[in-house]
């Protein structure tokens, strides 16, 4: 599913990514990105250290 490849992606890179970074990492399409982003966010998988940047958060 998308959402671990985004996870993945992110936690790969070692640095805070916006959408645009994850769709050039993972080849994902943009709006498969997004629901991953939403849906990662609800859960509390990841979290914003700076604006319109995602990083995998610390469980």
């Amino acid at each position: 599913m998308s959402k671990e490849t985004v996870l993945n992606a992110m936690k790969m890179a070692g640095k805070p990514l916006s959408a645009g970074d994850v769709v050039k990492l993972t080849g994902l399409d943009k709006a498969a990105v997004d629901k991953a982003f939403k849906d990662l966010k609800n859960d509390g998988s990841i979290v914003s250290p700076v604006r319109c940047k995602w990083e995998p958060s610390v469980k």
